[in-house]
């Protein structure tokens, strides 16, 4: 037996709006909501990875330690251009790599790579 993956977490100060901004970047279907046992509503992403934005009180701080990689489905350039319009903004072209580096608009690092 082995465990498997459900969901991909996402600490963030506005789970609404973050999803929000997912939701638009990865064309996922609307969000659904639930509540923990204490009353804290989640927002989730259903998809291929399901995405769950978790709201919590502290800032981002520091540097992700890992991150979603995203393949554009046409030019790389037209989607990074198409992110940033949602409210991504650009970190590092890294011209000598295949990838750009954006942030989502809480800060959460993410690269966009040439369609596969």
């Amino acid at each position: 037996m082995s465990a498997h993956v459900i969901a991909v977490v996402v600490d963030c100060a506005d789970a609404e709006a973050l999803a929000e901004f997912w939701r638009k970047a990865l064309d996922y279907a609307e969000p659904r909501r639930w509540r923990d046992a204490d009353g804290l509503t989640y927002v989730q992403l259903d998809g291929d990875p399901a995405l769950l934005f978790q709201p919590v009180g502290e800032p981002k701080t520091v540097k992700n330690r890992w991150h979603l990689d995203l393949a554009a489905r046409g030019s790389q350039a037209d989607e990074v251009e198409r992110l940033v319009g949602l409210g991504a903004r650009v970190i590092d072209e890294a011209p000598r790599q295949p990838w750009v580096v954006l942030a989502d608009p809480e800060g959460n690092e993410f690269c966009v790579l040439p369609p596969r």
